[in-house]
């Protein structure tokens, strides 16, 4: 099949791609950074759950997790990448009254 066919096919221009692929490259090396969240003692668990599901993309099992190692470590590291895939995602977070720091 001609690669312009398979584009319009599936309705995605080659434009599209090459910024899919620069976005793969430039994550692949800049340096990882992590949002750390840490323990309060004003959210509760189901808030926070709620939180790393919505902006951290969570399955509710691993936002589970996070929630209990946040209170009974202190702090977790909930999600990795560049500064700037994370920037708006620790802004959200801290939108919602949570403490969240990117390390």
């Amino acid at each position: 099949m001609d690669r312009r066919l398979f584009l319009d096919i599936m309705n995605v221009t080659e434009v599209d791609i090459d910024t899919q692929i620069d976005e793969a490259i430039k994550e692949l090396i800049e340096p990882t950074k992590s949002i750390v969240l840490y323990n309060d003692d004003h959210n509760s668990f189901i808030h926070v759950i709620e939180c790393l599901m919505a902006y951290c993309e969570h399955a509710p099992i691993q936002a589970e997790q996070c929630t209990l190692i946040i209170h009974h470590n202190g702090k977790c590291s909930v999600k990795n990448g560049s500064y700037d895939k994370l920037k708006p995602i620790c802004e959200a977070l801290l939108e919602q009254g949570l403490t969240a720091k990117i390390e």
